[in-house]
């Protein structure tokens, strides 16, 4: 049995959800990743690592994903507008 063989027999875990999603999908997971990285960085610096840290971050990146991603949204379009005054968007 090759390579080939046992990638197709794999079964997707999910279905995955249609191309125009992408929109949605790439924030949320983009201000998931931010929010989780600085939260916790922020977290740190101001009080250490200290018991019970773990807890403490969780809900503390919990209520900036909450905020994040609505402003990714919101700014989204604006930085987009940005970039191409600064990129050549014409596809090659």
């Amino acid at each position: 049995m090759d390579a080939n063989s046992v990638q197709q027999t794999k079964k997707p875990l999910f279905s995955k959800l249609p191309a125009k999603y992408a929109a949605w999908i790439i924030p949320l997971i983009l201000s998931g990743l931010m929010s989780a990285t600085l939260s916790c960085i922020n977290l740190l610096m101001n009080i250490g690592l200290i018991d019970g840290f773990t807890i403490k971050w969780l809900s503390t990146w919990l209520f900036s994903w909450l905020i994040a991603y609505p402003v990714v949204l919101i700014f989204l379009p604006l930085v987009r507008r940005l970039t191409s005054l600064i990129v050549d968007m014409t596809p090659q």
